[in-house]
């Protein structure tokens, strides 16, 4: 499937998603598989930190590349580095968009029983998950970037871990966490597309 398929199939999905209600029937399947992630004692201390650190290791990254590139004189480095960081703005703007449609209320509104250590105070809609698309972006930037099994591997694991501690943590349902994995997988598909066009165009002009 080529990246532009892959995406536009990605982008009818995810606005149907946008223009679909959540009634109770619909959100049976979401709650049931939650309740048996979100445990009613939670230890939560170790996925309290991932789920936060998922911001520091993807605004960090792209620019410890571009400096590493510059001191290196790397312009493949650098280049890698700006597209990681498109795939991340893509992926911000794609999810702030969502959020804004769908306007899904956070589990622990809907149902009392949900255990949460924290509240998000910062955003309270919560389709798709805004820290699981930023971590798949990252992860599959990096991935398409360097196609290395020991390099996609851990990145992968990681955003998975933490789209899972957003449902430890009782502040996203599956759903959500699904549909950011897939803003941001579709945000770094985009962004290493265009990428590429860009560097191509550019080859062509030097050549001429």
């Amino acid at each position: 499937m080529s990246p532009l398929l892959f995406i536009r199939r990605g982008i009818l999905f995810l606005c149907f998603a946008a223009t679909c209600h959540f009634n109770a029937a619909a959100q049976n399947p979401d709650i049931d598989l939650l309740n048996h992630i979100n445990p009613k004692t939670p230890s939560s201390g170790f996925w309290q930190v991932v789920s936060p650190s998922v911001y520091m290791a993807s605004y960090s990254l792209p620019a410890g590349m571009y400096i590493c590139g510059v001191l290196a004189k790397d312009k493949d480095l650098k280049r890698n580095a700006w597209q990681l960081t498109g795939t991340i703005l893509i992926s911000g703007a794609v999810t702030h968009t969502l959020k804004t449609l769908i306007r899904r209320k956070r589990p622990y509104e809907s149902y009392p029983g949900i255990i949460h250590p924290y509240k998000p105070n910062y955003d309270h809609r919560s389709m798709p998950s805004g820290h699981t698309s930023l971590a798949f972006a990252t992860a599959t930037g990096i991935a398409l970037e360097y196609r290395k099994w020991y390099i996609a591997a851990p990145a992968l694991a990681y955003a998975a871990a933490v789209g899972y501690s957003r449902m430890y943590l009782g502040v996203h349902y599956p759903s959500d966490v699904l549909a950011g994995a897939a803003v941001g997988v579709g945000s770094a598909w985009l962004s290493h597309y265009l990428a590429a066009k860009l560097f191509q165009r550019k080859r062509g002009r030097s050549l001429k």
